[in-house]
């Protein structure tokens, strides 16, 4: 999973619970088990709604909230992924880097980093996220 797929998945999950552990399976009737009818399935209900689109802005300032600060996520790659508690390293930025096509100047540059936070918020933004125009612009 690469580091895109990672901040999508913090900031679009972020309240979700974790998943519960699977019931197990009943037992299959045995030769001194009577066999029961089976109770009626339940009638299909239909297919949820698509969910609502994440306002990526709101849960990143929740989120800087709760931590007590966020530091300038808004503007800098470091202080978002800090924020997410993703790797902040040069070396994972030079990956996201590789993964969204950002190349300005040399890695780790101030123009490298705002440039791959404009491209982290326009492709949240093309991924179902609400980000206002001027985090990405």
């Amino acid at each position: 999973m690469g580091l895109f797929s990672r901040i999508v998945d913090k900031i679009f999950h972020h309240d979700k619970p974790a998943a519960t552990p699977a019931q197990p399976a009943p037992a299959a009737p045995t030769a001194q088990a009577p066999i029961t009818p089976q109770a009626p399935q339940p009638t299909p209900q239909p297919a949820a709604s698509p969910p609502a689109p994440v306002d990526v802005e709101a849960v990143l300032t929740s989120m800087a909230d709760i931590q007590g600060g966020g530091g300038n996520w808004r503007t800098s790659i470091v202080d978002l992924l800090k924020l997410l508690q993703l790797d902040s390293s040069l070396e994972a930025r030079k990956g996201l880097a590789e993964e969204l096509g950002v190349h300005v100047r040399e890695a780790g540059s101030a123009e490298q980093n705002i440039a791959l936070h404009k491209a982290v918020m326009k492709k949240l933004a093309e991924n179902g996220g609400q980000v206002p125009a001027s985090l990405y612009q």
